[in-house]
């Protein structure tokens, strides 16, 4: 930890100084079997590590070293992947040898250990050695939760903004954080294809739903950390044009937080907008391959050659100021001396919006 020029205290994932080994994940957090078969980086990993097609090879090699995934990819295929075009001949192979189908849905079962795993043994690498992801702290954050995370996203791609900033708040705070994700990681059949079945709720995930996001609160023991981006894909799909224009925030967040009396905690990430940059959304092609936006940009053609560069994002460094905590049901309303109504809580979204839109260039 070290001071920025802000005076900010900063945790850091910065590659310029000489990197320590990975710390492996305590055998009494993660369980006995997951750290004796503990996975371990191969040189072809390190290669998919700086290869743009070789994300998904990883996110699916490390999912097999620890389930059985008899409908997953296989080693000749992820060779495939590699290769200008070859996913599609990868795919093609696939759909043969699993009987020209798609691959069985299974039911998802939460698992801490794997994701206690996952994000040391995979995600942290990625965090520190190629987003150079860095926490800059203004004041101590609690020990616990029960917390909602706030956080602008952008970036056109995979959500590595909202990744990056769970693994970090893990490794200071010690804290399991979920995100609250679109219906488009659970259920698109696409994502059937790419990922196993169940990856995205076995990891944590959080089913963007009224009823999903408020019962992750209920609990009689609650310490939940919900991460949440409440421009949804408004702040995802508004293009390159309008970097670091924040877009109106869905006032849900602040009605759970009244509700449950959980205090809400803005972050603002700097540099998330150079994940894909130079992007447009082209409306019309995503609603024709049943996506909530198309990014246009520059990296078209390669993401035609290698379909499998769906994971990955460009190189950009990711930095994270934590801003201090907004507990809204202590707010009066002035006017209507109510806190719970319509129009106060989508004015106390909006006052977060500002929150974090004046920490942003």
């Amino acid at each position: 930890m070290r001071r920025d020029d802000r005076g900010t205290a900063m945790i850091s994932s910065d590659t310029s100084q000489p990197l320590s080994p990975l710390p492996e994940p305590p055998p009494n957090q993660i369980g006995k079997t997951f750290a004796q078969t503990g996975y371990r980086f191969s040189w072809f990993d390190w290669f998919c590590l700086w290869y743009p097609p070789g994300w998904l090879i990883l996110f699916n090699r490390h999912w097999q070293h620890y389930h059985a995934d008899p409908d997953g990819w296989r080693g000749f295929e992820y060779l495939l992947f590699l290769i200008p075009g070859g996913f599609y001949l990868a795919l093609l192979i696939r759909w043969l040898r699993l009987g020209c189908r798609a691959p069985r849905s299974q039911p998802p079962t939460i698992n801490p250990a794997y994701q206690q795993s996952f994000r040391q043994e995979i995600l942290t690498p990625i965090v520190q050695r190629y987003f150079r992801a860095e926490l800059h702290l203004s004041a101590p954050l609690p020990d616990t939760g029960p917390l909602i995370v706030v956080m602008n996203h952008a970036g056109m791609c995979f959500p590595w903004d909202m990744i990056s900033l769970g693994v970090l708040l893990s490794q200071s705070q010690g804290w399991f954080v979920q995100p609250l994700a679109h219906d488009i990681f659970f259920d698109h059949p696409w994502l059937r294809w790419w990922l196993p079945s169940g990856w995205s709720q076995v990891l944590g995930g959080i089913r963007a739903t009224k009823n999903e996001f408020d019962a992750a609160f209920q609990s009689p023991s609650n310490q939940s950390v919900i991460l949440v981006a409440p421009e949804g894909w408004r702040g995802l799909a508004k293009g390159w044009q309008q970097r670091y224009q924040l877009q109106r925030f869905d006032p849900s967040f602040i009605q759970l937080s009244n509700r449950h009396h959980v205090p809400i905690l803005p972050i603002a990430c700097v540099g998330n907008e150079g994940l894909h940059p130079w992007t447009m959304n082209v409306k019309r092609l995503a609603r024709w391959v049943g996506l909530p936006m198309f990014p246009l940009s520059g990296f078209l053609g390669l993401f035609l050659l290698f379909p499998s560069m769906g994971l990955w994002a460009n190189r950009t460094r990711l930095r994270y100021y934590v801003l201090p905590l907004y507990k809204p049901w202590k707010t009066i309303d002035r006017a209507t001396g109510n806190q719970s109504t319509r129009a106060s809580t989508y004015r106390q979204a909006q006052d977060v919006r500002s929150i974090i839109q004046a920490a942003l260039p």
